[in-house]
């Protein structure tokens, strides 16, 4: 009885074991959907650096760079396929999915109704695995094109007046409230930041009003001179994409009780215009020309802020920028 008593108890240990050890898999294990991307490249590489490559999966309708397939596992995923969304999430058991998905301000303007479906409904489908329990936590973005014409264009605040005149900034406003509402009604575990305009050495601009900021130090380096869709006084926040991955990082990783928004956070760098970005490159490259030939891509960054007050997050779960605008153009030129 002794030896089936200890018996016993050994395979009870080893069954607890097994249990902690599948429990700890799932804590690790992400998806990260639109891996493709601009966020999502740098995204990849970062979670696979401190989580370990298997327990990082990208996925998107595309095929990867190289690089990135080689890094990790990839799983080719159309985030309104439901069902495959789903089978991805059973076969690797995630805990955690990065919702990067989305058609962007500039693209979805030319076809809004497949801008807004797919934007919408790949949203409601992770939402959805997350309400069934099938996921643990949410990352979704949201943008400054939330916002509207008549929000107040400086310092603008947390809580304000949205009014966002794209079908891009309608559903990232929408997204928010529902994302805030499955917090609030089934208690998913959802995050989110308002992301303003992003620079990235890493990958190609994607159809964003922002994208002139990242064109234009590829055309400076290349070709000397640089043809701008935004007047020169256009003035928008921005931020270095080696923050935004710091700051999406930050707010998954914060304590739960930390997040007290679940619609969106804001979070801001610094603010240019192209003539004062324009001015930072000459340091650099003495010869350097913009000029600008305006089209309706200005119209949609007038609706925008141009500077942002991220109180909110720098207090509730620890935000802190690293990158100004002086050095991430030294950086963005040494490395593109």
């Amino acid at each position: 009885m002794r030896f089936i008593s200890f018996c016993f108890k050994v395979v009870i240990r080893i069954i607890g074991l097994l249990f902690l050890r599948e429990m700890a898999s799932m804590r690790d294990t992400v998806l990260i959907l639109g891996a493709s991307g601009q966020i999502g490249t740098d995204l990849v590489h970062s979670l696979r650096e401190t989580k370990g490559s298997p327990n990082v999966i990208a996925s998107d309708i595309r095929k990867p760079s190289e690089e990135l397939l080689q890094s990790g596992p990839f799983e080719e995923i159309d985030v309104r396929d439901r069902e495959r969304l789903f089978e991805v999430i059973k076969k690797y058991k995630v805990s955690e999915v990065y919702h990067l998905v989305a058609m962007l301000s500039a693209t979805a303007e030319k076809t809004p109704m497949k801008g807004w479906d797919l934007n919408m409904q790949s949203l409601f489908n992770v939402l959805e695995l997350a309400r069934e329990k099938h996921v643990q936590k949410i990352y979704w973005p949201s943008s400054i094109a939330a916002f509207g014409p008549t929000t107040p264009k400086e310092d603008t605040p947390q809580f304000t007046v949205m009014d966002p005149g794209t079908v891009y900034g309608i559903s990232k406003l929408s997204g928010e409230l529902w994302c805030d509402y499955y917090f609030k009604k089934y208690g998913v575990d959802v995050r989110s930041i308002r992301y303003p305009g992003l620079i990235s050495y890493k990958t190609e601009p994607g159809g964003g009003t922002t994208d002139y900021a990242v064109e234009i130090f590829h055309r400076a380096k290349n070709a000397g001179q640089y043809t701008c869709y935004l007047a020169e006084d256009t003035a928008l926040p921005m931020m270095y994409m080696p923050d935004a991955i710091k700051a999406t990082i930050g707010i998954m990783d914060a304590p739960a009780e930390k997040i007290k928004i679940r619609t969106s956070y804001n979070v801001a760098a610094f603010s240019f215009d192209p003539h004062t970005l324009g001015e930072e490159i000459k340091k650099h490259i003495p010869d350097f020309v913009i000029n600008y030939k305006v089209d309706d891509r200005n119209e949609i960054a007038l609706g925008w802020p141009q500077s942002i007050n991220d109180t909110e997050a720098r207090e509730h779960w620890g935000w802190q920028h690293d990158y100004n605008l002086k050095t991430m153009v030294g950086d963005m030129l040494k490395k593109i």
